[in-house]
């Protein structure tokens, strides 16, 4: 995993998914709204799932 992602999942966790689209960014963003915690499972969560089919490709 990049390393730099994972960070800023943390830290700002839309900005984390920003190569999605841009439904992606919103929902990410109105978790993070809601809470701090939901945003950053939902990014780590998708983050998580592009290195898996990324693995599945390969």
């Amino acid at each position: 995993m990049d390393i730099r992602r994972l960070i800023l999942a943390f830290i700002l966790p839309p900005a984390a998914v920003t190569n999605k689209e841009a439904g992606t960014i919103m929902l990410t963003g109105l978790l993070t709204l809601w809470g701090w915690i939901p945003g950053v499972v939902a990014a780590l969560f998708m983050i998580s799932q592009e290195q898996l089919s990324k693995k599945a490709e390969a």
